[in-house]
């Protein structure tokens, strides 16, 4: 079908963002996202919606109903939406593209967010510290990490609590002692990506340093760099909730929030002491396994 055959199908323009739709219905439905209007609410959550369509979709998230599967790793979603989405996993196939650096990704609404990166937009401010964010998802996890103490996750090994999936993805490392990231130069592995990065940069001299415009100090990834700058503006966004504190970055509120917390991770496989930081149980461990060698 040609461009001028599909203006002809859906000949119903929005004005405010130029898409077409082939009936006055459609048209008016797709309206509601301009206006804020979501006319259609759910009864057993109470979550409204912009157009009917999305009703039986969303109850699927209460009924747990996947009715479409992938055919290659038989996950199911509960729309076909999705489940295009994610054969796109498989495909390798990433048509939404930014124009200004070219990073591609399959998943819709990507470009909208990312080019908030190049416009150093972030509308997302957290109401406790001030931390402004480029997506939504990420001010929601950056509560949940730092001003929550809910721990929903449990890990099958140890039962300890973590806040995020990630944090007991990271914590599980410690139990499997998988390395799934391989450096292709020597024969070191890693638990975490990013760890990879510096040593391909440190190591073989491979990537990119980032190098602050001020003190010219190196750094691997961007957020280091971001953290850094602060330092030199003397600005420290992350306040603590439990005390006068303020930090530069919200890495540091973290680690700090340990102060006020019992939690403690890390469990020595010698005695049992348990520490709260990595860093004090690293340096216990190395005492106490030189203490079991003699």
């Amino acid at each position: 079908m040609s461009c001028h055959d599909s203006l002809n199908t859906h000949k119903y323009e929005c004005k405010d963002c130029q898409k077409h739709f082939r009936s006055s219905n459609r048209l008016a439905e797709h309206g509601q996202l301009h206006t804020g209007v979501k006319p259609f609410e759910c009864p057993v959550c109470r979550k409204r919606f912009t157009s009917p369509s999305y009703l039986p979709i969303h109850s699927r998230s209460h009924t747990g109903e996947k009715p479409f599967e992938c055919p290659v790793c038989n996950k199911r979603y509960a729309s076909k939406s999705y489940l295009i989405v994610h054969s796109r996993v498989h495909t390798g196939e990433k048509p939404y593209k930014c124009q200004v650096c070219n990073k591609a990704s399959h998943v819709p609404g990507y470009l909208k967010t990312h080019m908030r990166v190049h416009m150093e937009e972030k509308p997302h401010v957290c109401s406790l510290c001030n931390g402004c964010f480029t997506q939504l998802s990420s001010l929601r996890q950056h509560k949940l990490r730092v001003h929550s103490d809910k721990r929903p996750y449990q890990c099958g090994h140890c039962q300890l609590h973590y806040k995020t999936k990630s944090e007991l993805k990271r914590h599980v490392y410690i139990h499997a002692a998988v390395k799934p990231h391989p450096c292709s130069h020597c024969p070191a592995s890693f638990a975490r990506r990013y760890i990879l990065k510096t040593h391909l940069l440190t190591s073989h001299n491979e990537g990119t340093w980032l190098i602050c415009d001020i003190c010219q100090k190196k750094f691997s990834n961007r957020d280091g760099l971001k953290d850094h700058k602060m330092r030199h503006a003397g600005v420290k966004p992350y306040f603590c909730s439990e005390c006068p504190m303020r930090f530069c970055s919200a890495f540091e509120l973290r680690q700090h929030y340990l102060v006020h917390s019992d939690f403690k991770e890390f469990c020595c496989d010698y005695c049992s002491t348990r520490y709260k930081r990595k860093d004090n149980f690293m340096r216990h461990v190395n005492k106490c396994s030189r203490i079991d060698r003699l």
